[in-house]
């Protein structure tokens, strides 16, 4: 993993340990990544970051969000997921091949995927989000690079460690998303304007 990856990894586990949450990195096996590398088109910076802390345990937790990174032996059996839509309804026929879904709000069902068909110079790609159960998939950035999208994440529980556990209402919820958002513009300033995370 680059320096960049690595320190957005250490960001996301210090976070989970600090607010006592259960989290789970490990390593995923060569053969299962250079599998992917084929089938799904993952780039460099994906694919070591599977090798090095791949996600078997870890969902974010904020007030407005639950964020679970999917595990590489999760990914292909997701793609399918993703395509065939929700039980008994047909899926929108506009997803792309080139989306990789990567992860899912646990809370809301969307998928979030990397769209491997921007790669950019550190062979990284950006992460988007769009919401299921539509007509369309209509994509909104979520980050410019999975690098980025895990320090959003990290930065976003940071934030929610002064909120507690308890059930938000609107206010703690729009509270929240004013405080995340110049933290996010800091990190990502093309997330920011896309206006997902506030």
């Amino acid at each position: 993993m680059d320096s960049d990856l690595a320190d957005a990894v250490e960001a996301l586990r210090t976070i989970f340990a600090k607010r006592k949450l259960p989290c789970a990195f490990g390593k995923a096996p060569q053969a299962l990544v250079d599998d992917l590398r084929k089938q799904l088109r993952v780039p460099s910076r994906y694919r070591s970051f599977l090798l090095e802390a791949n996600p078997e345990k870890v969902e974010t937790a904020t007030p407005v969000e639950k964020v679970r990174l999917l595990p590489a032996e999760e990914l292909l059996k997701a793609q399918d997921l993703v395509k065939a839509g929700t039980e008994g309804g047909s899926p929108p026929a506009d997803w792309k091949a080139s989306w990789v879904v990567v992860g899912e709000s646990t809370l809301l069902g969307d998928p979030y995927f990397l769209d491997v068909s921007k790669p950019d110079p550190e062979g990284d790609c950006p992460v988007y989000t769009a919401m299921s159960g539509q007509d369309r998939w209509a994509p909104t950035l979520a980050a410019s690079s999975f690098a980025q999208f895990l320090r959003i994440l990290a930065t976003a529980m940071e934030i929610a460690t002064g909120f507690g556990d308890a059930i938000m209402d609107d206010e703690d919820e729009d509270s929240f998303r004013e405080s995340l958002g110049p933290k996010v513009k800091i990190i990502d300033a093309a997330a920011m304007r896309a206006g997902h995370w506030t």
